[in-house]
């Protein structure tokens, strides 16, 4: 399984429902808070091509999106494969 990153901040409903998906799937995750973090959050919006809202998902070096975009690739029935790795 490759290693899934998640940036959240704690007062975000969709970081909430992103990780819970995630835990319903067994996956285990990295989450960094990036709330108070201006280093980690300069460090997301590099990574997530210069988005700024949170949580940016990344699957392995795959940058997924956020909280919606998680889900639809689980609508999709994209999300299971690309966990597998």
């Amino acid at each position: 399984m490759p290693k899934v990153t998640i940036y959240t901040t704690p007062i975000c409903p969709y970081c909430v429902r992103a990780k819970a998906l995630l835990k319903k799937k067994g996956v285990d995750f990295d989450e960094i808070d990036v709330f108070m973090d201006c280093d980690g959050r300069s460090a997301m919006q590099e990574k997530a091509g210069g988005c700024h809202s949170v949580p940016q998902i990344f699957i392995g070096d795959r940058h997924v999106g956020g909280c919606d975009d998680l889900y639809e690739l689980e609508r999709a029935g994209e999300l299971d494969p690309l966990l597998a790795g």
